[in-house]
Formats: structure tokens, sequence, C-alpha cells
């Protein structure tokens, strides 16, 4: 029988996605909106209920713009930093306020299910999802509408991402073979292969000139990031003149940027249990949370997936 996986849940992606795929009038009872709130559970009663894992895990953003990442590169995910930012958050998110009420809640209503919320300091969510998917003692699967978390990928490990990009009613399993196919690399090769190629999304200019088809090129001819830059500075190499002055040009951006893309995979996380034990006491807690919040058939959904693992 197949060993049971544990599930890892790129957090703010779902809740995000769950705020824009359901209507703000849906709300709790002091008419405060719970959309994303009652979305989210959706999404986990979904997945729960498909996937059946041993544990799960909401990995979150403790800083979704880590200062360690603005140093390598200060473009990054600086068109999402609001205007009226703070002493206190100079690098608060533009989110809509009618979302940002709600990750609290959010928060609560997963603690009072069990369900292990872990995060660190001054690291994203993927960094978490990084660590745990390399350390796992047991098959991972891994929930995003990420790409970037397409670099964890291992078929030896057997970490697979269920990709959310399509919505939640065409979910895609994304192993080696699909990263092969969609982009020409293997995913040990994703982070260098995104840093040449840029990710507008998350304020990556990438090396100007390189697109997706050349980079994997590159990199297949070349094994590695190191290796396409030093062949840049190669007469001999056999790169077009021109594709190998846009690669010196960009060679000091490539390699200060990379470490910004690789997820990290060796956070010191506080100990968590990620087993899934619906005890009475957490039920009540959620009794609790649904009657004031108005999350109705939403949690009911939750509890009765979560109930059954």
């Amino acid at each position: 029988m197949p060993a049971r996986r544990l599930m890892l849940l790129d957090t703010a992606a779902l809740y995000f996605r769950a705020f824009h795929g359901m209507p703000e009038t849906v709300t709790a009872p002091d008419g405060t909106p719970v959309n994303a709130v009652r979305g989210l559970l959706d999404i986990i009663g979904r997945l729960v209920g498909e996937f059946d894992p041993a544990g799960l895990v909401a990995c979150w953003d403790d800083a979704w713009r880590p200062r360690w990442r603005v140093e390598l590169v200060p473009t990054y995910k600086a068109h999402r930093v609001a205007e009226e930012g703070d002493a206190t958050h100079p690098d608060r998110e533009v989110v809509p306020e009618a979302l940002t009420t709600q990750i609290p809640v959010i928060r609560e209503v997963l603690e009072a299910l069990g369900v292990a919320v872990v995060g660190a300091a001054d690291h994203e969510a993927d960094d978490v999802i990084g660590t745990l998917a390399s350390t796992a003692s047991t098959p991972v699967d891994v929930v995003t509408s990420d790409r970037d978390l397409f670099q964890v990928v291992d078929d030896e490990r057997d970490v697979r991402v269920i990709s959310t990009a399509r919505g939640m009613r065409d979910l895609e399993l994304v192993t080696e073979a699909v990263v092969r196919a969609k982009y020409g690399v293997a995913p040990e090769r994703y982070a260098e292969f995104a840093t040449l190629r840029g990710d507008p999304s998350d304020g990556l200019p990438g090396v100007a000139g390189i697109g997706e088809k050349t980079a994997a090129a590159l990199l297949a001819r070349f094994g590695d990031l190191d290796g396409v830059l030093a062949a840049a500075h190669e007469s001999g190499s056999g790169i077009p003149a021109g594709q190998a002055a846009k690669l010196r040009a960009g060679d000091e951006y490539a390699r200060r940027a990379l470490p910004a893309v690789r997820v990290v995979r060796d956070l010191p996380l506080a100990p968590f249990d990620p087993a899934l034990r619906l005890t009475e006491e957490r039920r009540a807690a959620a009794a609790a949370q649904a009657e004031r919040g108005g999350l109705g058939g939403s949690l009911d959904r939750a509890l009765a997936a979560l109930g059954r693992s």
C-alpha cells in the first residue's frame, strides 16, 4: 500500500485565490467579509477529501518580502509595496482591506482545526515548503499556484506539486516529467532557468534578451548557470555573439538573483505536529468559530474531510 503523503499548503496563494473566487457579499453575522475564510476551508475540504494526506501544514509568510532577498534584488516584489508604508511596516503589501481583515481569522480557524501553521522569521512560505519538502521522511504534496515551487519537485524523494494555477476544478499533478515537458529543464535547474528568464510578477527582470527557450537551451548545453555564464565569456563557446553579450551584461544580476530565486531548504523550524487529529475539543473550538464567523457549510465540509483522515 502506498505511503500516505504530507501535504504542504502555500497558504497565502490559496487564500488569495479563495478571496478572488468568492464574492465579498459572503459575510459573517456582523457584516464583515469571510469569503476568503470560507473559500480556503472549501479548498482544504476538497484537497483533504481527494488526496487523504497523513499530515497537513499551512505554510505561512512570516515575511512576504524578506529583507535579504531585497538586498540581493532591490526590485523584488517592489511593485507590490503599498505607497503609504510607514516606519513600522515600510514594505506593507498591497492587499485589499476586505482580505487583510480576514487573515488573522484564517489563522485562528486553522489552529482551531488543529492544522499546523508554520512560518519562519524573515522568510516566505516558499522557504518553509522548501525546507519541509527537503527533509520529510514521507512523500510530499505541495499545493500552490506558484511555478517557482516547481524547483522542489523530486521524483526520487516522491515530492510533487499539486498546481492550482488552472483552478480547483482542474488540478494538475506536477512531476519531473511535467516540468521537463513544460520548460525543457529538470526541477533542480528550475531556479537557474527562472533567474535567466525573469518573473515580472515577483519583480525579477531576468537577463535582458534571454527568454524561456533560450534559457532552457543554454542550461541543457552548459549544465548550470555557472556554466552558462562562463561560456558567455569564452570566445570559442559557440554562443552567438549577441546572446553572449547579453549574458555578460547580465552576469552580475544573475549571480546575485539566483540565491533570491532559490527556496531555502535548511530553515531551523520550531517543532510541530502535522498529524490530523480532530479531537472533540477542536470540534468545539471550530464550532464556536463557525458561529461567530458564519462559516456554515464551508467549515462543515472541512470538518468532514479532516475527520476522515
